[in-house]
């Protein structure tokens, strides 16, 4: 609350502290001036403030000045009042950054409700937990703070009432461990939501899959895709089942084996993960789902003249970036890329729900690899409980109990424990992928040519050694690694593939 350097005792919250009107006309500052409109000298509420003065013994000058310089007086205390505000709000917004990394969380939402006051829940191992409550206003300050003055936008405003993206990518903004955070909001009943996806800067000297939780036969089946010249590899899945991590581990991997003598260019809005030595560029200048598609395949076409031995293009979404993913792989690029779909197989119907012909799905030259995956709760070593215990059995019905029995002995098969120290008392340490991998063929994507998509799994788990997410999950559960209701929620019902 400064002018020419000096307080502004008058401002809202100062310690003469005046009505809204009266700071029309007045301003009193801590060098003893008090700023008075010329055309209110007289005003018999200016008065009584000097009275006021006078009473208390404060020396001050009497200067009359027009008004609009007392709006601006008042203009420059608010944006300070503000700005010591968001000063504040930013080291609030800062640790609870450094929480949610120091429990590894995926993702921080921040619910603000003018009935429900503020919550702020963490995403940590794929569940939502509650870690704070606040008042409405404060959450709307934090919202507004992290949106206006933390983010990477360009003249951002925070509109409550409307649907917002942005990043924070500033590292003196970031807690280690942090390459970058996205911001997504939406309004909601009485108050908005904003939901902060964290980005971590996971570079890391073990590439191998097998540490992600693939199976031996499964990182050999991806390490045979990396060596193939051309052709599309589509890795599938839903929101938050890593695939972006795996295609870091793939193209860092590649980079690595080559000595850098491959030219990896990837295409992401925006780029999440660092992988080093690859060139990353980011879709730019693009507001609205049409205007960035249109950047979106533009950048893709520009990454084409770049002379790419390797393009990862971050998404297929839309009929226009399927279409120039497949013209990638046909004009001598190996190509990278990932689609929402729920199997390996079914990566081909939305390609084709995209509008790419089924003549070009169909030919191994082209889709030379399909990859689906989720994710699984890591049970604790420590507190996790046998399913053949009678206590443990009172908590599912006979008949859960009776199908998870076809998949193996009751003694192998541990559930969600009650928590310890070792685990925060969440009864889980992490997750784990379980994944599909397709090396296609040319006998396999005949089934695919003739429509028989039944025959296609059946050949590629007989004769190819596919392994299906649901078979994977059953193989975590039997190792004692996985809950097995815990898996159902995420695979489907176990013993059915």
């Amino acid at each position: 609350m400064n002018y020419n350097g000096h307080k502004v005792l008058t401002a809202e919250g100062g310690e003469y502290d005046l009505p809204e009107e009266l700071r029309h006309v007045m301003a009193f500052l801590d060098d003893g001036r008090l700023l008075v409109s010329k055309s209110h000298t007289f005003n018999p509420h200016v008065n009584a403030f000097v009275g006021k003065l006078e009473r208390a013994g404060k020396h001050f000058q009497f200067v009359t000045v027009e008004m609009a310089v007392i709006a601006e007086v008042y203009k420059g205390a608010q944006a300070e009042t503000k700005q010591a505000a968001h000063s504040d709000m930013q080291k609030v917004a800062f640790s609870l950054f450094e929480k949610a990394v120091k429990l590894r969380a995926s993702d921080i939402h921040i619910r603000v409700s003018g009935r429900d006051r503020t919550k702020i829940l963490f995403r940590v191992h794929d569940d939502l937990e509650l870690v704070g409550e606040d008042t409405y206003e404060n959450g709307l300050q934090l919202c507004t703070t992290i949106y206006h003055s933390m983010s990477s936008e360009s003249d951002a405003v925070f509109l409550p009432q409307e649907r917002q993206d942005a990043r924070i990518s500033d590292k003196d903004k970031l807690p280690k461990g942090l390459d970058g955070i996205r911001i997504a909001t939406t309004p909601q009943v009485d108050g908005n939501v904003m939901v902060l996806r964290l980005l971590y800067n996971d570079t890391t000297e073990n590439l191998d899959l097998t540490s992600l939780g693939y199976e031996k036969h499964q990182a050999e089946d991806v390490d045979v895709l990396k060596k193939k010249p051309t052709g599309i590899i589509v890795i599938g899945g839903p929101t938050g089942s890593g695939k972006s991590t795996t295609l870091q581990r793939v193209l860092a991997s590649i980079i690595k084996e080559s000595m850098g003598r491959k030219n990896v260019i990837t295409v992401e809005d925006p780029p999440e993960y660092p992988i080093t030595g690859a060139v990353q560029t980011p879709v730019t200048n693009a507001d609205g789902d049409e205007a960035r598609s249109d950047a979106f395949q533009k950048a893709i076409r520009a990454a084409m003249r770049l002379d790419p031995d390797v393009m990862m293009i971050g998404e297929v979404r839309d009929s226009p970036s399927a279409r120039l993913a497949i013209q990638g792989a046909m004009t001598g690029h190996q190509v990278y890329t990932t689609v929402h779909a729920n199997s390996a197989f079914a990566i081909l119907n939305r390609l084709i729900d995209l509008g790419v012909q089924m003549e070009l799905l169909s030919d191994p030259s082209i889709v030379s690899g399909l990859i689906c995956q989720r994710l699984l709760k890591v049970l604790c070593d420590h507190c996790k409980l046998p399913l053949d215990s009678a206590e443990v059995q009172k908590r599912y019905k006979e008949s859960d109990i009776d199908r998870i029995m076809r998949i193996g002995r009751l003694d192998q098969i541990f559930v969600h424990g009650h928590g310890c120290d070792h685990c925060r008392n969440t009864g889980l340490t992490g997750r784990t992928v379980v994944a599909e991998t397709v090396a296609t063929n040319e006998e396999l994507m005949s089934f695919i040519r003739n429509n028989d998509r039944l025959g296609a799994l059946e050949h590629w788990k007989r004769n190819m050694n596919g392994m299906t997410m649901l078979d994977h999950a059953v193989k975590k559960v039997l190792s004692g690694t996985v809950d097995p209701f815990q898996a159902e929620d995420i695979v489907g019902f176990l013993g059915t593939s």
